[in-house]
């Protein structure tokens, strides 16, 4: 059994964490420290690279992960890259999860209103 590290911004909903305990093994749910949390969600648009921007993330999942565990990342284009590449050089296990979206398009008002709902499927490795 493994632990699932949760690098996205947002909650784990109640069929993601059945999935995981049951595909992927997962024994355990650690959501990042705030100030990570605040540096994952917040990544600056205008930093030039991110190679130095993610090492206090990559210095925590050093200390707290072993080898095999699951990492959900999902979120900027170029964080999740640096971080999936980060997971495959240490032996940690990137995946991301796929969804299922139901769109609804109301007109109220001569306004479109358009819901999205998404649903988990299943996770994916990256």
């Amino acid at each position: 059994m493994c632990k699932m590290f949760l690098l996205f911004s947002h909650q784990i909903t109640e069929s993601q964490i059945v999935d995981a305990k049951k595909s992927l093994n997962v024994k355990e749910f650690i959501e990042l420290p705030t100030q990570l949390q605040k540096l994952w969600s917040d990544i600056p648009a205008d930093l030039k690279s991110l190679d130095n921007y993610f090492r206090p993330l990559q210095k925590y999942l050093l200390n707290n992960a072993s080898q095999n565990d699951v990492v959900l990342i999902q979120g900027d284009f170029g964080g999740t890259h640096t971080m999936v590449e980060f997971c495959k050089e240490n032996q940690l296990v990137p995946v991301y999860a796929t969804t299922k979206r139901e769109v609804k398009e109301v007109i109220q008002d001569n306004k479109i209103i358009k819901t999205s709902t998404f649903e988990h499927v299943i996770f994916r490795g990256y």
